[in-house]
């Protein structure tokens, strides 16, 4: 129980200081930053909007709406597949990858603060060899 209500706790305020820091840095949410991230280390700055769906851990539904927000804001622009219809890739713009590049200090920053140099190395390889195996484990069983 202990271990639940400070992972609960810890993600909770962590991700409200983040997309904090992001907001009044950069004006993108900690979700748009994370598009521009994946768009960004994609072939070409894209990617079909179900794969970004899914290494985000998002909702087509959630990702549709944050994509719409970038686009409006330049930052992202869609293409149709011309292989597939019902395929659409989000696209990185310069003025995005740019909004990255200066966003990215800050945002690192601010997890090394709030999180890396909080723990100890060997508290941070518990962390990330616990989380990463429920997340292998999540994935498999279609999660």
């Amino acid at each position: 129980m202990r271990a639940w209500k400070a992972f609960l706790a810890a993600s909770a305020l962590l991700g409200r200081r983040l997309d904090q820091q992001l907001r009044s840095d950069s004006g993108l949410s900690h979700a748009q930053y994370e598009i521009l991230v994946r768009l960004s280390a994609a072939p070409d700055g894209e990617l079909r909007m179900t794969e970004l769906a899914d290494a985000l851990i998002n909702t087509k539904s959630g990702l549709t709406y944050q994509v719409t927000q970038l686009e409006k804001a330049g930052l992202v622009r869609r293409r149709s597949c011309p292989s597939d219809v019902r395929g659409v890739f989000a696209v990185l713009t310069e003025v995005g990858r740019q909004r990255l590049v200066e966003a990215a200090p800050g945002h690192v920053g601010t997890v090394r603060e709030l999180l890396i140099d909080v723990l100890t190395p060997e508290q941070l390889t518990a962390v990330a060899e616990g989380l990463g195996e429920v997340t292998r484990r999540l994935r498999e069983d279609g999660g």
